[in-house]
C-alpha cells in the first residue's frame, strides 16, 4: 500500500516535467562592484531603461520576473520612484531570418589519368533542404543601481535566441526563464561569461 501511494504522488510531477519547454543555452553575464555587501539588501524598484515602454505587455513580463528573482536573493519591492536601489531593466527582442550558406546548386568537375586511358567527370548536386528557420533574440539587461548617488553595484546581460516556433520564442515562458538565469548564483563572477541551461 506504501509504494502505490508513493507512486500515486511521484507519477505527476514526472509526466509533468516532459511537458515543460526545454531551455535552450542562456549566455550570462555580469558585472559587479568589489563591495558586494550591500546587494540582496533593503527595498527595490524595477524600472525601465531608456528606450524601453514600462506600459507594454511584453516588458511588464520581463519586470515581473526580474522583481520575482529579486525577491528570492533577499530584496524586498518597492514601488517605482521609492527605495534605496533601483534596478533598470532593458529589453530587446528582433527577430531575423538566417541565410542558407552556400548555393543550392553546386557543381564539382574531375579529370585523372592513368596508364589505360584518362577519363572526365562532372557531379551536379542540388540542395532540397528547406530555408533555414525564422529566428527570435532577446537580451535582457538588469543593473542595479543606487538610487542616491546613481553608482552601478550590480549589471547583468543575458541573451538567448530561438525559432520562431519555439515555445520559448513566447514571452510568457522566456521571461521567468531568462530572469531565473540572470540572476542564478547572485552576485555571480564579475566578468564571466556562463551558459545557462
Amino acid at each position: 500500500m506504501k509504494r502505490l501511494t508513493l507512486a500515486a504522488l511521484l507519477l505527476p510531477p514526472l509526466l509533468l516535467a516532459g511537458c515543460v519547454a526545454p531551455v535552450g543555452p542562456v549566455q550570462v553575464t555580469r558585472f559587479h562592484a568589489p563591495d558586494t555587501a550591500r546587494l540582496g539588501k533593503g527595498a527595490i524598484a524595477v524600472e525601465a531603461a531608456p528606450g524601453n515602454d514600462p506600459a507594454s505587455l511584453e516588458w511588464r513580463s520581463y519586470q515581473a520576473a526580474v522583481q520575482r528573482q529579486l525577491a528570492l536573493v533577499g530584496y524586498a519591492e518597492a514601488q517605482g520612484g521609492a527605495g534605496g536601489q533601483v534596478a533598470v531593466l532593458g529589453l530587446r527582442r528582433s527577430s531575423y531570418q538566417p541565410e542558407r550558406s552556400g548555393g543550392p546548386v553546386s557543381v564539382g568537375l574531375g579529370a585523372g589519368t592513368g596508364s589505360y586511358g584518362s577519363g572526365v567527370g562532372l557531379g551536379v548536386g542540388i540542395d532540397l533542404s528547406p530555408p533555414p528557420a525564422a529566428q527570435v533574440e532577446t537580451e535582457l539587461s538588469v543593473t542595479i543601481r543606487d538610487r542616491a548617488t546613481r553608482e552601478a553595484l550590480w549589471e547583468g546581460r543575458a541573451s538567448f535566441t530561438v525559432r520562431t516556433t519555439s515555445p520559448l520564442a513566447d514571452t510568457g515562458l522566456a521571461a521567468p526563464k531568462m530572469a531565473e538565469a540572470l540572476f542564478a548564483g547572485f552576485p555571480g563572477k564579475s566578468g564571466e561569461t556562463i551558459e545557462v541551461r
